[in-house]
């Protein structure tokens, strides 16, 4: 395998790897922690979001994963730009809280202390904004390449779009579950298969899987990642 021995490659290979990892254990860390800690109601696991008035594990996981993503340094200015909308969007997620079925309305909640159904509006448009960046982060940034476009670049870019073009279907699907008559718990499938795809798309990227990363022959001196 190709070998990256500067400290400027190993700082983003761990970087990339780091934001990557985060998104993969913030559901399982959320629902373990939730489960073992009181249930203010029946609905308590419908939603990832609302584990944030029962465990710290969403602040704790989210907050360091969007300091990564606005510290990033991209390619270029727009990858700057999408990578730091996203983690201002997933702190927006933290800042602002959703409603719950057991806090009743005009109830302050969240770092602002807005009245929660206010908060709750802030909340989803900031999930929707965060996951559609990393969409197109993944769909056009990570697909980019500077020379040589090697065979593995190509499998990998087919796991950035599958997990881009994924992020965006599930956010439509999370939209029509908001107008239809399904089962509440269909927001916390979603929230968990758009972090999967989001934490499987930085891993990549972060060379995490070796039988995707290029050999030196590959390489020719020119390929971004």
């Amino acid at each position: 395998m190709a070998k990256y021995t500067t400290k400027e490659e190993r700082m983003y290979l761990r970087i990339r790897n780091l934001c990557g990892l985060l998104g993969i254990i913030l559901p399982v860390l959320a629902i373990f922690s939730a489960s073992i800690a009181a249930h203010p109601g029946d609905d308590w696991w419908w939603s990832l979001s609302a584990t944030y008035y029962q465990t710290p594990a969403l602040v704790g996981v989210l907050v360091p994963a969007c300091i990564v993503l606005i510290s990033y340094i991209g390619y270029n200015a727009t990858d700057n730009l999408i990578t730091s909308a996203a983690g201002i969007s997933g702190l927006g997620i933290v800042l602002f809280p959703c409603k719950v079925s057991w806090i009743p309305d005009g109830t302050p909640v969240g770092f602002f202390q807005v009245p929660i159904e206010i908060s709750h509006y802030i909340h989803a448009g900031c999930a929707a904004l965060f996951f559609f960046t990393i969409a197109i982060n993944s769909i056009f940034q990570f697909t980019k390449s500077r020379n040589t476009m090697t065979e593995r670049k190509k499998l990998r870019n087919k796991v950035y779009r599958f997990c881009g073009y994924g992020m965006l279907a599930l956010e439509v699907v999370f939209i029509i579950t908001r107008v239809t008559p399904c089962p509440g718990y269909w927001t916390m499938i979603l929230e968990i298969l758009l972090l999967l795809l989001f934490g499987f798309a930085w891993l990549v990227k972060g060379r995490a899987f070796p039988f995707l990363n290029d050999t030196e022959e590959d390489l020719h001196g020119g390929e971004r990642g």
